[in-house]
């Protein structure tokens, strides 16, 4: 017969040294609940193991306590860990949406820990000591980088077109090419924000053709704005056509009229001559903001975290009395951003104005890295691995992602993983469950791990986690 007299009380258990200091650090109600859970299942194991006798279960009541407290302890550590984790992306993306997209350079990093651990000037001015304006930080560095009048500062770019729109075009018409109503992430479409912002959509155009004279015949009294819509995340190919930023800058002079552009993924490229030419031919000519700037768009709005490298953020710059109008209006104090997110924006930032941005932002790092440096690194992680895994090293391209450059490929070397008894899937889920899980991508039943989006300081880290497949 089971002898359930060996479960200690809560209260006994509550008296052992390692409980005590479990209860110290999470509280007596927590623990409390969780030892009681803890000694019904394993009063419901042992009632179990009267049919199977030779399982394995406590024999007395040290040990039965000892197994109330590891379980205890247990339970408290996976209710407690935060949800938002630390991962290594190893899938070759650059710009993961679903992992958060830009990691931060080390200066934002630094910045950061600064910021949150003191009190800031967020909205107080050190020259008079009174109430200062938040929306005026890191405008100074995006007027040097980008030549613009004015700029202010949301919490995402789906964000910045919302109050453009909202404070440049409400109850007005804004013109817009059909091929470049796009559907961004998480389902949002651009005519459903442009509704939300009370401005009225007018479509000119086709899908593929769109021609300056199809804005020119669609511009009446009730038009607010010019609207070009950068198309990051497909592409027309074929029998298009589409005017340029100059013409359409030329035909909103001839009229009077705003033209505004959502650019979407905030390339600068100001990265020094040289790498600027190669992230110029690896990134296919996606459209820096300068450009726009440059051509005489009059309001523009772009991402903070794509390829800028920051923190996410949506950034609008251009005319000063087109942001001016854009700050003053009631969204503004909804779509604000944090003392945190212009800590990292104007440390970002301070990197491209320093010249060193190909050095010290990640997402430019990772896609400048030579596919041969790579390769150096792959060969060194695979060498780690387990003897329960068969590891290759095999060219393989990256992708840059977060919705920018549609269809490209960056050329990059893989390390393929063949686990020898079990599958592709399993592998993949057993590096997901590691203290810090590493999430690689899976192609013809093997798992891919690209060192092309894992900093080399974490290449270690995977060569351990590697050695100790089962």
């Amino acid at each position: 017969m089971t002898d359930f007299r060996i479960i200690p009380s809560i209260e006994q258990l509550r008296q052992r040294h390692a409980v005590r200091a479990l209860e110290a650090e999470f509280g007596r109600e927590a623990i409390v609940e969780a030892l009681r859970a803890a000694a019904a299942d394993l009063r419901a194991a042992l009632t179990r193991a009267r049919e199977e006798p030779d399982a394995p279960m406590p024999a007395d009541a040290e040990s039965a306590a000892f197994a109330i407290e590891q379980a205890a302890r247990r339970a408290l550590a996976a209710a407690t860990q935060p949800s938002l984790r630390r991962t290594i992306n190893a899938t070759g993306v650059v710009i993961h949406t679903n992992l958060g997209r830009s990691p931060l350079s080390a200066a934002a990093i630094e910045r950061l820990g600064l910021m949150a651990g003191s009190y800031s000037n967020l909205e107080f001015d050190l020259e008079t000591g009174r109430r200062g304006r938040r929306d005026l930080h890191a405008e100074a560095l995006l007027q040097r980088l980008l030549g613009v009048d004015a700029a202010v500062v949301v919490n995402n770019n789906a964000a910045a077109t919302l109050l453009m729109l909202a404070a440049l075009a409400a109850n007005r018409e804004v013109i817009v090419s059909r091929g470049e109503l796009v559907e961004i992430g998480g389902g949002f479409r651009v005519p459903d924000v442009m509704a939300q912002s009370g401005a009225r959509l007018r479509e000119v155009g086709t899908t593929n053709r769109t021609r300056i004279d199809d804005y020119r015949d669609a511009i009446g009294p009730d038009t607010a704005l010019l609207l070009r819509v950068h198309r990051s995340n497909f592409r027309i190919e074929g029998f298009t056509e589409q005017p340029s930023l100059e013409e359409l800058v030329r035909l909103g002079r001839e009229r009077g009229i705003p033209v505004a552009e959502d650019i979407g993924s905030g390339y600068l490229g100001l990265v020094g001559e040289d790498d600027a030419r190669r992230l110029d031919e690896l990134l296919a000519g996606e459209p820096r903001v300068q450009a726009s700037v440059e051509a005489g768009i009059d309001v523009v709005c772009f991402s903070g975290d794509k390829l800028l490298g920051g923190p996410q953020a949506g950034i609008i710059a251009g005319r000063r009395d087109l942001v001016a109008t854009t700050r003053r209006h009631p969204l503004m104090r909804a779509l604000r951003v944090d003392k945190l997110t212009y800590a990292a924006l104007e440390a970002t930032l301070g990197e491209y104005a320093a010249g060193r941005a190909s050095r010290t932002i990640p997402v430019l790092r990772m896609i400048l890295a030579p596919p041969d440096a790579i390769r150096v690194r792959a060969a060194r992680v695979a060498a780690a691995a387990s003897g329960t895994l068969e590891a290759e090293i095999r060219p393989g391209q990256s992708a840059v992602g977060g919705g920018t450059t549609p269809g490209l490929e960056l050329p990059t070397w893989v390390i393929a993983l063949r686990h020898v008894t079990r599958s592709a899937d399993w592998l993949d889920g057993w590096l997901r469950q590691q203290p810090t899980p590493i999430i690689g991508r899976i192609e013809n039943d093997r798992l891919l791990i690209d060192l092309r989006t894992v900093v080399p300081e974490e290449d270690d880290r995977v060569a351990e986690t590697l050695a100790q497949v089962p």
